[in-house]
């Protein structure tokens, strides 16, 4: 298993994580539907063990976390990853918005990684 892609998240989260994949909430299920299968151009994984954490969504490509939990995001910028919030209400009321914003996201970071 590659670990840096995992942020050495240790094996009970990996179990958790799992869990949380079958129990997605509706909010989730919603975002992922339109996440999956690279629909958006790069590739997501949701409930994503990183360190500590589990990201809701994560695109390791990009270093880029979809997430509602606010607590995470210092932690998870710290190692390098950026992390765009969004609420429950958000993607339930007005997904396009909530894809306009992360399509968005997602051309300025690859537009950043070229030019690096």
């Amino acid at each position: 298993m590659e670990r840096k892609m995992f942020y050495n998240a240790s094996p009970d989260l990996f179990i958790k994580a799992q869990m949380l994949r079958n129990s997605m909430t509706v909010s989730e299920k919603t975002l992922w539907e339109n996440l999956k299968e690279n629909k958006l151009g790069v590739r997501f994984k949701p409930q994503h063990p990183i360190d500590i954490f589990i990201a809701d969504f994560y695109c390791h490509a990009l270093k880029l976390v979809i997430e509602k939990d606010k607590a995470r995001t210092e932690e998870l910028q710290n190692i390098g990853i950026e992390v765009i919030r969004f609420t429950n209400e958000d993607v339930e009321n007005n997904i396009e918005i909530v894809l306009q914003t992360i399509v968005e996201k997602i051309k300025l970071k690859q537009e950043k990684n070229a030019n690096k």
